[in-house]
C-alpha cells in the first residue's frame, strides 16, 4: 500500500488491517529506510557461574548457595538434562545461532543487560544468595556477541563486592565496550553513554535500576561510593532524565531508558512500571524503554510511537536442569531487532527471533517451541494493544494506530 502521513509528526508509515487492528507493517528483512537506525536489544545476559566453568579460563568454582556449594554443579544438571557440553568452549560458542542473526539483520547498535561481575573478587555479598561472577580471562566471550553498550544497573553487578564492581568496569573498558547504569561513583553511574549511529544520528542509552528487581537499597552509587543508579519507578525519574538529556540532546538522538525493575516470574505490569515507561516517552522524550529482570519475555507496548518492552527475558543463563517455574519456559529466549526513525524517534518496526537456551548455548527453536512463545507473547501484547505474528522463523510486532487526520 502507498505510504500515508500519520499524525503530526509526518511520519511516513504503512499500514495494515490485522483483525481490525490498525497497524504498522514491519519492512521485510534486511529493508532499511534512510533515517532509519536498527537496534538489538535482549534480556539479561548471565555467563558466569556455569557458563563460566566451561570457558577456557573458569574462575574457582565455589558458591555460597544454600544447596550448590559449586558451579559446575550447574554444569553436571545441564548436562543431564540435555547431554554433554564440550568443555573447553570457544569464547563464541555461547551465542550460537544468534551469531547468523547478527549477520543477517546487521543491526547498527547492540544493547545487552549484562547480568554477570568480571571479577577475581572473593569478596561476595553476604545479603544475598545468588552470585554470579565470569573470569576476566573470559571476557572476549563478551566482544564476540559485538555488543556496543553493556548496561550493569542490575542486582548481580555487585555480588563480588565494589572491588567487583570496579574490576567489572575496568575489564569492560580494556576491551573498548561502552557501559551505562553503574560506576566508580553516583556521577559516572547516572551518565548517558553515546553510541554513533548512520545518517549522524546517535543512540543514547541510559541504565536504572529498582528495588523491586532484588537491588539492595545500599548497592545505590554515592558521591564517592562505586554502585548502580537505583531509583524508584516515579514519574519525577523521567523529569529529571529530561533535565539531564537536555544539555546533550540534538537533532536525530534516539534515546533508549533501559530498566532493571520487576520480579524474575510473572508477566503481570506493575502500574508503577507503565506509569514510569510513559512518562519516560511522554516527558524525557524516550524511544525505547528497555525492560528487564523477568526470566522470559513479557508484555510489548507501544505508546505514543515508542516502545515498551516491559520485559526482555534471559538471553543466556545457565538454568538447564533446574526444576520450577517450567511453565515459564524460561530457556526460551527472543533477540529484538527494532527499527527506529531517527528523524522523529518513532518505532518503524520490531522484529524478533526466537532461541533456545541448551548445552548453554544459543540454538533454533522447534517448530512447536516458536509456536508457543508466539502464542504466549501475542496473549500478554493484547491487552496493550499488540499482537504477535510470524513471519517464517521469526516474530513480528503489529500494534494501534490512531486514525489518520
Amino acid at each position: 500500500m502507498a505510504p500515508t502521513h500519520m499524525g503530526s509528526q509526518g511520519v511516513q508509515r504503512r499500514r495494515f488491517l490485522i483483525g481490525g487492528m490498525s497497524a504498522l507493517a514491519p519492512m521485510p528483512l534486511g529493508a532499511r529506510a534512510d533515517s532509519t537506525v536498527r537496534i538489538f536489544l535482549c534480556g539479561d545476559v548471565m555467563t558466569g557461574r556455569g557458563i563460566d566453568q566451561v570457558l577456557p579460563h573458569p574462575n574457582a568454582p565455589q558458591l555460597y548457595e544454600r544447596y550448590v556449594a559449586s558451579a559446575m554443579d550447574y554444569v553436571r544438571l545441564a548436562e543431564r538434562r540435555n547431554g554433554p557440553i564440550p568443555r573447553p568452549v570457544a569464547c563464541s560458542y555461547i551465542w550460537g545461532e544468534a551469531r547468523a542473526e547478527w549477520a543477517r539483520r546487521r543491526p547498527h547498535v547492540r544493547i545487552m543487560n549484562l547480568e554477570t561481575s568480571l571479577t577475581t573478587s572473593l569478596d561476595h555479598a553476604t545479603d544475598k544468595e545468588i552470585h554470579y561472577r565470569m573470569s576476566p580471562r573470559n571476557a572476549a566471550c563478551l566482544t564476540a556477541s559485538g555488543a556496543d553498550c553493556f548496561v550493569l544497573s542490575n542486582n548481580h553487578v555487585l555480588d563480588w563486592g565494589e572491588a567487583g564492581l570496579i574490576e567489572t568496569l575496568r575489564v569492560l573498558n580494556r576491551l573498548g565496550v561502552k557501559v551505562c547504569g553503574a560506576g566508580p561513583d553516583a556521577g559516572q553511574a547516572a551518565a548517558p553513554t553515546v553510541l554513533p549511529a548512520p545518517g549522524g544520528a546517535r543512540v543514547i542509552v541510559v541504565g536504572f535500576c529498582t528495588e523491586d528487581s532484588g537491588v539492595p537499597a545500599n548497592w545505590a552509587a554515592g558521591p564517592s561510593r562505586p554502585g548502580v543508579r537505583l531509583v524508584e519507578p516515579r514519574v519525577e525519574v523521567a523529569v529529571q532524565l529530561a533535565r539531564q538529556l537536555a544539555a546533550i540532546r540534538r537533532p536525530r538522538d534516539i534515546v533508549v531508558a533501559s530498566i532493571h525493575w520487576g520480579p524474575n516470574w510473572g508477566y503481570g505490569v506493575p502500574p508503577a512500571h507503565r506509569r514510569l515507561a510513559h512518562a519516560l516517552i511522554d516527558i524525557a522524550g524516550v524511544s525505547i524503554v528497555h525492560g528487564h529482570s523477568s526470566h522470559h519475555p513479557m508484555a510489548i507496548e507501544v505508546h505514543n510511537g515508542r516502545l515498551i518492552l516491559y520485559g526482555c527475558g534471559d538471553f543466556l543463563n545457565d538454568y538447564e536442569g533446574i526444576e520450577g517455574h517450567e511453565a515459564y519456559r524460561s530457556d526460551l529466549s527472543l533477540m529484538y531487532f527494532a527499527d527506529v526513525d531517527a528523524a522523529t524517534g518513532a518505532l518503524r518496526a520490531l522484529g524478533m527471533k526466537p532461541l533456545q537456551m541448551r548445552n548453554f548455548r544459543l540454538n533454533r527453536p522447534s517448530e512447536t517451541d516458536t509456536a508457543w512463545i508466539r502464542s504466549r507473547l501475542d496473549r500478554e501484547c493484547r491487552p496493550f494493544g499488540a499482537r504477535v505474528r510470524r513471519r517464517g522463523a521469526a516474530l513480528e510486532l503489529a500494534w494501534a494506530q490512531a486514525r489518520v487526520a
